[in-house]
């Protein structure tokens, strides 16, 4: 009987990489996002290239209702979830503390930590059923570090951390297993999106070196979900050899 990985933010980036990765290697994946149409094309691809079966499921994060709802109602064919792989988040804008738009505090608020927060909860039942659930968090190296202007992000990133040692403690009654993966610099639709469709800006955060891909974080997923059960990696950071930490970048 195959397993069944819940990964949201499937439409691109890690998500969409993730999801691809846990189909090619014999799970049956449920996908989640708010752009329905990339969604769909999403779960077609998968299907086509590598056989798995996918149930998209279109929502946003954010919307509590709109989780619970979905997530409490899927097929009993997909209620056998025991890998949840949070991942769907963001940064909007790069400005000093006093400067920022609270629309973009309340964003990454909503997104990063209260979604990640709906998730998990509603597929709680799920993952304590199975009897070898896992919960992967995907957090930043900003989770590890302030820098100028990350402010809101890198607190909701440091949320991501706290919850996720919290989460290891409290479940481990239910054996339910919790790994947080902190990426460095990965180009993805990220800065792009941090930088309101300002391809120049986030084009700029690459140059120079060779940063982290989507595939390289999904494969950092899969192995931590593919260990024997008696291991558990609590906590990667992982970046581009060109990036120490937070602060500290090596460009050509």
């Amino acid at each position: 009987m195959k397993s069944i990985a819940l990964i949201t933010g499937a439409t691109s980036g890690f998500g969409r990489a993730t999801a691809e990765k846990f189909a090619a290697e014999g799970h049956n994946v449920i996908i989640t996002g708010r752009r329905n149409e990339l969604l769909l094309q999403v779960k077609s691809e998968i299907e086509t290239t590598h056989g798995s079966k996918v149930l998209a499921l279109n929502f946003d994060v954010r919307d509590k209702n709109a989780v619970n709802g979905q997530l409490n109602n899927i097929p009993d064919d997909w209620k056998r979830i025991n890998i949840v792989v949070n991942n769907a988040g963001l940064a909007a804008g790069k400005d000093y503390f006093d400067e920022a738009p609270l629309d973009d505090w309340e964003q990454m608020i909503d997104t990063n930590v209260k979604g990640l927060l709906y998730i998990s909860r509603a597929a709680l039942p799920y993952l304590i059923r199975s009897g070898n659930g896992h919960i992967v968090n995907i957090g930043s190296v900003a989770g590890k570090q302030v820098y100028e202007k990350g402010n809101i992000y890198c607190a909701t990133k440091h949320a991501v951390d706290a919850i996720s040692k919290s989460m290891r403690i409290d479940l481990l009654r239910h054996k339910i297993k919790v790994t947080a993966i902190h990426p460095g610099l990965a180009e993805t639709e990220f800065s792009l999106v941090r930088f309101k469709g300002d391809e120049k800006s986030a084009k700029a955060v690459y140059e120079g070196l060779i940063p982290l891909s989507a595939s390289d974080i999904a494969d950092a997923v899969y192995y931590c979900t593919s260990l024997p059960p008696h291991v558990c990696i609590n906590d990667m950071v992982i970046t581009p050899t060109a990036q120490a930490d937070a602060f500290y970048l090596y460009k050509d």
